[in-house]
């Protein structure tokens, strides 16, 4: 598996689990917290990839130009992006609407049936 990625194991969790995770995590907690549309997350997404390889590469002397690695840690991070833009949508949603909304999960919300 790390064949594809182009990395070693200690790059893959220093720079893509620890950095970049937390970068998609903030990215997805800042696109919900400002009332962003989840669409503009993708490309946001798509550029912390290319920073990934990047780093990767300096750091690590793993390969630069590696599709499979790109689009294997540029998923892992939309992934990560996305969940966080998710529950933090609700979690907004939650405060800011406490009269209409009531949660129904991790990651859903639903109208009180007596608004």
């Amino acid at each position: 598996m790390l064949e594809l990625m182009g990395s070693s194991l200690p790059a893959f969790i220093v720079v893509t689990f620890l950095a970049m995770g937390f970068s998609a995590l903030m990215t997805g907690v800042g696109l919900a917290t400002t009332w962003r549309p989840v669409w503009q997350a993708i490309p946001y997404c798509l550029l912390l990839g290319l920073v990934d390889r990047f780093l990767v590469w300096s750091l690590f002397e793993g390969e630069l130009l590696l599709l499979s690695g790109y689009l294997i840690d540029t998923a892992l991070l939309t992934g990560v992006c996305l969940l966080a833009f998710r529950i933090t949508q609700v979690r907004k949603m939650l405060t800011q609407y406490p009269w209409l909304v009531e949660r129904s999960g991790l990651l859903s919300w639903r109208d009180k049936k007596n608004a």
